[in-house]
């Protein structure tokens, strides 16, 4: 089972990966980083991130229909899988990830658009979130 390190490092070999992150939603800190940073900085990305995922995770409307949440310890996934912005050169990918203590965390991956596959993407966080080691 991998930890941070390994886990970034594991999402850099993604065709197309530019950088990628492990990121604390609530605090917006960055918990590890790998590869280059959108906009130069990896804490203001991260803070940025943050943002986004907070807002995904926190409003019901984009919880399931059965009304779960992030309070549910018995489920194995969140309810907020991930979250997908494109724009006109890069895919940037957010996958949370559950933990045993608070499940603020995701995977954050910046992609190339032209030589990323967002498909394959998406299917190897999945799995690297449910590896990944924290603590």
């Amino acid at each position: 089972m991998p930890g941070i390190d390994e886990c970034l490092l594991e999402a850099m070999k993604l065709p197309g990966a530019r950088g990628a992150a492990v990121v604390d939603w609530t605090s917006g800190l960055a918990l590890g980083t790998a590869g280059e940073s959108p906009g130069g900085d990896h804490e203001v990305a991260a803070a940025e991130a943050a943002e986004l995922a907070r807002i995904a995770a926190e409003y019901p409307s984009f919880a399931p229909a059965d009304g779960s949440d992030w309070s549910d310890p018995s489920g194995d996934d969140t309810p907020v899988e991930d979250l997908i912005v494109s724009n006109r050169d890069s895919y940037h990918l957010i996958h949370f990830v559950r933990t045993t203590f608070d499940s603020s965390v995701f995977l954050h991956l910046w992609l190339g658009r032209s030589e990323g596959n967002l498909a394959l993407a998406r299917i190897r966080l999945r799995d690297l979130a449910r590896q990944l080691v924290l603590g």
